[in-house]
């Protein structure tokens, strides 16, 4: 038997950080003082269970650590990642329990609790990522040598570390204009070519190797004819495709998001003053006359200013003492049959059923930018194809059932390119400031090595 299975089912519970929904802690009774470990490591080399570290009186154990050695492996293996010496990678692994530990319990303390309807959520969620039913899942983890509890147990710690850090970190992250101004700033000091990400589209009027004089008049005079319908404000795309001979006419003319010394000097020479949208006079070149259009500049440093908006519409309903969460999703799980049956409409459904402001419009929650909503809905929104119903699913704000509606691109506005700036500075502050909440959970715990582990 294969670990095929095992791996696809480890990965996607790596990915349940986009889950946020409520959890609770687990905390081990302390041991009593005549039991430093479970069992003694035999000196026969069998691998009994004992315990290798205490965490404020929770014990971690052998298997606790031979196990997660084995997902990291199988995770390192599924991605082709070089894997590290079996010593390096326990200690490793032993670091990242201990921290675990801490985190579900400052969940314990701040009263977070995972709810079983959240978990079964989560467990049909990595079933529909293998493509198999529950049952099948269960049938294939048993088969691997993974019992049930134990990988509902996991699903549920996964789910309290992500509500624990939303709680604890995300408030403590702000990022100020200032913050965006000095970016920008440092940005804008750069000015080395080979930061600087360019994006270009041409038409190419091609001349012929060994074209005499006339020829090359002729074919030049062609190319302004095409500069010139193109300032009176015809679409540069469609002349692309009537006019362009370049191989990658089929692309729009698109050169590809490169850096500039990567670009022919005289392309850069030609375009370097143009905003972005601007359309260059005619560049002489060995293979014949260009019209280059700017599609996007930037620094190597700056996110991506063109973005994909997403329209979608969705209902919502929020548990509550009258509905449990198990209803909800049993509720939208039923809507989603009947509109795929073609016996209910989404929109009506919104209107009738849904506790959002959205629900007068149907549901519709307009064109959105990436990270307007959050991380679990958007997860979600983001895998669906136009016109695809999703799975109900869980959020801090209740249970969706959401519908894609379609997609396009856009070039971001000022304003808007702010915006985005934030966003990735955010991302950065949240990293440095869990890195250090983190270190201040292990700084102030009891922690005590006892017997090294010893994994497979």
């Amino acid at each position: 038997m294969t670990h095929r299975i095992l791996t696809l089912i480890l990965v996607c519970m790596a990915t349940l950080a986009s889950w946020s929904v409520s959890a609770q802690g687990l905390r081990a009774s302390p041991p009593s003082s005549s039991s430093a470990a479970l069992t003694p490591p035999p000196a026969n080399g069998q691998q009994a269970d004992y315990i290798v570290a205490v965490v404020n009186s929770e014990p971690i154990t052998n298997s606790e650590v031979r196990r997660e050695v084995l997902r990291v492996r199988q995770q390192m293996a599924q991605q082709r990642v070089a894997q590290p010496d079996n010593q390096v990678l326990t200690r490793q692994v032993l670091e990242r329990l201990i921290n675990q530990h801490l985190q579900l319990q400052r969940a314990k303390e701040i009263g977070l609790k995972v709810d079983t309807a959240a978990i079964d959520q989560a467990e049909a969620n990595v079933a529909r990522q293998n493509q198999m039913s529950v049952p099948e899942l269960h049938r294939r983890l048993a088969q691997e040598g993974m019992d049930v509890k134990q990988f509902r147990q996991q699903l549920s710690d996964q789910i309290m570390l992500t509500k624990v850090r939303e709680r604890e970190i995300e408030p403590r992250v702000r990022v100020s204009e200032l913050d965006i101004d000095d970016y920008l700033r440092e940005q804008n000091r750069n000015d080395n070519p080979a930061e600087q990400l360019v994006q270009l589209a041409q038409i190419l009027v091609a001349v012929p190797e060994g074209a005499n004089a006339q020829q090359v008049a002729t074919l030049q005079a062609k190319a302004k004819r095409v500069l010139e319908r193109l300032r009176a404000g015809e679409d540069f795309a469609k002349l692309v495709l009537e006019v362009s001979e370049s191989s990658d006419r089929t692309s729009g003319g698109l050169l590809g998001l490169r850096t500039a010394d990567r670009y022919p000097p005289v392309f850069i020479e030609a375009t370097q003053s143009l905003p972005v949208g601007g359309v260059s006079e005619l560049v002489r070149t060995g293979a014949g006359f260009h019209i280059l259009r700017v599609v996007e500049k930037r620094r190597a440093g700056m996110p991506d200013m063109t973005v994909t908006l997403s329209h979608a519409r969705h209902i919502l309903l929020v548990p509550s003492a009258q509905l449990s969460q198990a209803t909800a999703l049993a509720r939208l799980a039923d809507y989603k049959k009947r509109i795929e049956a073609g016996q209910a409409d989404f929109a009506e459904l919104a209107r009738q059923h849904s506790q959002d402001g959205s629900a007068r419009e149907g549901g519709d929650l307009g064109w959105a930018y990436p990270g307007q909503f959050v991380p679990e809905f958007e997860a979600v929104m983001n895998a669906l194809a136009p016109g695809q119903i999703g799975e109900p699913l869980v959020s801090r704000f209740g249970v969706h059932l959401i519908q894609m509606l379609g997609r396009r691109e856009e070039q971001l506005n000022p304003a808007q390119q702010r915006e985005v700036i934030r966003g990735t500075l955010r991302e950065k502050k949240l990293d440095e400031t869990y890195e250090n909440w983190a270190k201040d959970l292990r700084a102030r715990a009891y922690v005590e090595m006892r017997e090294p582990p010893q994994p497979q």
